[in-house]
């Protein structure tokens, strides 16, 4: 026993004991932050490695300022449009002023401060917003996408998340969703159907019944991309334990990588299946459709649940591709098969699977999904139906053929020459 220990009576050895674990927690969330943070560059790689090469800067802005815009607008107005105090209850909407105010300081949470608690859920607003920008690419007008990301991070998304983490209503019923399975990607996935729907399909995407292909720039950059959008989920998930607890974050991160891998499965089969080739596009994207099937429930499951969420969200990814095409919506990157059809799936396993299984849960979750999809798809649709009307939200027919790299940036993304 140390001289320090020997002179502290037994009040002070308990605070100290406090203060530990909150700087052990509050350094596990600060952690898991960076590796949110990092997904943007994961979402950057998929989305450019995903496109046509004469569009790849147009991609790499908007996800270089979606970030930038979503900690602004979270700042100004989101976290506290996101986490009010619900005066009378639980309910629907709440607001409790402009900017951070840590008045509460280390009292705000027995496992992190208030800072790390902005940052944190800031990383996962801007997520939500860069899930849009993948699946209108190609073809949407640079302002338009841009307003449309100050209004969806500042307003929708966080109004929509304040009805379960924030204390509302949804919360309240007893709809679950640990990571944002809903909250988040769905939330995005609707975004991105709505935004889809009213810029219309790609020049030359769908011709005489047919799809055509539209290849992307770069496979190794999209493959990179999600092996960092995979790293980057152990914060994603870990972080949302809100704190180190040892057991739970450890079961967390097992489920987390079991699904991912499971979903790699599930989508090499069923494209295999589907188009009798073995499609790496597929086996991408069922990576990232069991992180997603996992995220509403990574703490509620057992190791073989994960492995069996994660397969039917692989294989629901490639049905969902295949379904979109036919109904010639036009999604660039895959962003509303992943993040929307795998969202909802993963929310709803939570009523099947794990600790929250039986049908009363499964009606709260089904209820969750309506009310937040609904809110969410009209609010995107709305916001891009005004901009059609006003400053319009699709590029040029010249403008989309030649590249948005050259006429709206002025650089190539690849400037290789052949001498």
């Amino acid at each position: 026993m140390s001289v320090f220990e020997n002179t502290v009576n037994a009040g002070e050895k308990i605070s100290q004991t406090a203060m530990l674990e909150l700087t052990t927690s509050n350094v596990w969330m600060m952690l898991c932050i960076a590796l949110v943070f990092i997904m943007h560059l994961g979402f950057a790689c998929v989305e450019s490695g995903f496109t046509q090469s004469k569009n790849t800067v147009n991609i790499l802005f908007k996800n270089t300022l979606t970030p930038a815009i979503g900690l602004v607008s979270y700042t100004i107005l989101g976290f506290n449009l996101m986490y009010p105090d619900f005066a009378d209850g639980p309910g629907w909407f709440d607001f409790s002023g402009f900017f951070l105010n840590d008045n509460l300081g280390l009292a705000y949470n027995p496992s992190f401060t208030y800072w790390t608690s902005f940052l944190f859920q800031a990383m996962f607003a801007a997520t939500a917003a860069t899930i849009v920008s993948g699946a209108v690419a190609e073809r949407v007008k640079i302002s338009a996408y841009l307003i449309f990301t100050i209004l969806f991070v500042g307003f929708v998304y966080p109004a929509i998340g304040s009805w379960t983490w924030g204390g509302g209503a949804l919360g309240d019923m007893g709809f679950y969703d640990f990571a944002g399975s809903t909250l988040v990607h769905a939330v995005g996935g609707w975004g991105a159907l709505a935004g889809v729907i009213v810029l219309g399909p790609r020049l030359g995407k769908y011709v005489n019944g047919k799809v055509v292909d539209k290849p992307g720039s770069s496979v190794p950059l999209a493959t990179i991309g999600v092996f960092l959008l995979w790293f980057g989920w152990f914060g994603f998930n870990g972080g949302s334990v809100l704190s180190a607890d040892p057991a739970k974050t450890s079961l967390v991160l097992v489920n987390t990588s079991l699904a991912a891998a499971a979903g790699a499965l599930g989508g090499f089969l069923m494209g295999y299946i589907a188009f009798k080739r073995l499609d790496l596009g597929m086996v991408l994207n069922g990576v990232l459709a069991g992180l997603v099937g996992i995220t509403a429930g990574a703490d509620l499951m057992l190791p073989g649940s994960s492995l069996l969420i994660g397969f039917i969200a692989g294989v629901l990814v490639v049905l969902s591709a295949m379904t979109l095409d036919k109904l010639k919506l036009d999604d660039a990157v895959g962003a509303i098969s992943v993040h929307l059809t795998c969202g909802i799936w993963g929310t709803l396993v939570v009523g099947i699977f794990g600790d929250k299984a039986g049908w009363s849960q499964f009606v709260d979750q089904l209820t969750g999904v309506a009310i937040c999809g609904a809110a969410a798809f009209g609010s995107a649709f709305l916001i891009f139906f005004l901009l059609k009307k006003t400053i319009g939200v699709r590029v040029s027919a010249e403008h989309e053929t030649q590249g948005l790299d050259s006429h709206e940036h002025g650089i190539r993304g690849y400037t290789i020459t052949h001498e």
